[in-house]
């Protein structure tokens, strides 16, 4: 893929994805071919920043965990309350590197 590209997509998606993979994203984004741009435009990432707020307002019914597909996880925290409010803390801090890796496996799959 042309380097302008590849830097485009960084740009557009490096607040979505780990700070620590973003040189392996930019190195498969080089080895792809052009034809796969437009999947990888169209995956749909969860924006980080929102994960937290909705983890900050709706966390201790488990709706953040729904949103990121763990789906048993979130009935878990919906019957206890959050793990009686100290799973739903623990989830505040942790969100946005969960949300960040989900997006990375994303990628992943469709990259490969």
């Amino acid at each position: 893929m042309e380097q302008n590209k590849v830097e485009m997509l960084i740009a557009t998606m490096g607040n979505k994805l780990p700070a620590e993979k973003l040189m392996l994203v930019r190195n498969q984004l080089e080895k792809l071919e052009d034809n796969k741009l437009p999947v990888i435009q169209s995956i749909q990432y969860k924006d980080p920043t929102t994960l937290l707020i909705i983890s900050l307002f709706l966390g201790s019914l488990g709706v953040d965990r729904f949103m990121l597909g763990e789906t048993g996880l979130g009935v878990a925290k919906l019957l206890t309350c959050g793990g009686m409010g100290i799973w739903t803390i623990i989830d505040w801090f942790t969100v946005m590197g969960r949300t960040r890796e989900m997006n990375y496996t994303k990628f992943s799959q469709v990259a490969i």
